[in-house]
């Protein structure tokens, strides 16, 4: 049986659990965001992962950090395979954003102990092993990894995320131009919203507004620009219905591992704008657009280079990026492969 925990059930999570199921037996333990439920969590997962350790053949955690510090320790002292999916938070160090688990220091023991104990680290991303970082200026350059843990030797294997390309679809309706759309949740929260670059989404609507932009994922944000409407969480069938009457999709984070959204709305044919940061410009490379750095007026040129260009030429190319670079199937081979 493989144990899967992670501190948040996502749609990434889910995802794994759907591809690992069909050839494994494997359970699912929930931790914790919240700082005050910690010892209580500590606790539950301690004896959940003694009442289920003679079943158990592998460990696999979501994230370094406090929920993967158990499952190491006894996959150490027990011969069991700990395999450690990075995702981003858990490989950067931002306190000028207040952003990143190595800027808190028990966080960080735990996360740097879960990396220098665990069996393999599998980043769903190459940015996240080091980089290089020059999107905001206020920010260290030093990221990833092993600018973070000079002295790391565990074995490291990035496995991208993959997406259902039977799905994700392009339904080849027109759209309505000048349309614009980002997915992320908790922006309510400042920290988070900047995190996510929605305090640049208000800047650009400003000096747009004939355009249209849409955020999908929480309902208490209040936009300042009229022309920005907002919206809660979606299923995936509504979100899918909603980048296809979008031309445009705005991935503008200040920190980014790999982003899910951005893979699915160019699937579904939206154009990308993104930032510079993470695998991001990895993943749109040619099909869209890259804001090399967090500048209102750099991205103002890049909008009115959009709004000039052929949108369905350029749509088919988003989608056969991601269609030859990150299908299901070659991710759900890579993970397959690590529990044989």
């Amino acid at each position: 049986m493989i144990i899967y925990t992670y501190p948040v059930r996502t749609a990434f999570t889910d995802r794994d659990v759907e591809m690992i199921q069909t050839k494994f037996s494997i359970k699912t333990l929930e931790f914790t965001q919240n700082p005050v439920a910690l010892p209580f969590f500590f606790i539950l997962q301690f004896f959940q992962l003694v009442i289920f350790l003679p079943k158990t053949k592998y460990y696999l955690c979501f994230f370094g950090g406090y929920h993967s510090v158990l499952p190491t320790f006894l996959g150490k002292i027990f011969k069991r395979k700990v395999f450690i999916q990075c995702g981003g938070t858990d490989a950067v160090n931002m306190p000028e954003i207040n952003y990143g688990n190595f800027r808190k220091k028990w966080l960080r023991l735990a996360t740097v102990y879960s990396f220098k104990n665990c069996t393999k680290i599998l980043p769903v991303a190459d940015s996240l092993v080091r980089s290089e970082y020059h999107y905001d200026p206020l920010i260290s350059s030093k990221q990833g990894l092993k600018n973070l843990i000079p002295d790391l030797k565990t074995p490291i294997q990035t496995i991208y995320n993959g997406f259902d390309t039977d799905f994700w679809i392009d339904f080849g309706k027109e759209r309505k131009p000048m349309t614009f759309i980002t997915v992320a949740k908790g922006i309510s929260n400042p920290v988070r919203g900047r995190i996510k670059g929605i305090d640049l989404i208000e800047l650009i609507a400003l000096r747009f507004p004939q355009a249209e932009f849409t955020l999908v994922g929480d309902v208490d944000y209040k936009p300042t620009a009229k022309n920005i409407s907002v919206t809660g969480p979606m299923d995936k069938d509504r979100l899918r219905e909603l980048y296809n009457i979008h031309r445009y999709y705005l991935q503008l984070s200040t920190s980014e591992g790999f982003p899910n959204a951005l893979a699915e709305a160019m699937l579904c044919g939206c154009v990308p704008i993104g930032s510079a940061v993470g695998d991001i410009p990895l993943i749109i490379d040619d099909s869209g657009f890259i804001l090399d750095q967090k500048n209102p007026d750099r991205l103002t040129k890049i909008i009115q280079e959009v709004l000039n260009m052929d949108f369905e030429k350029k749509r088919s190319k988003s989608r056969n990026k991601i269609l030859k670079d990150y299908p299901y199937s070659k991710r759900k081979k890579e993970l397959l492969g690590l529990f044989n």
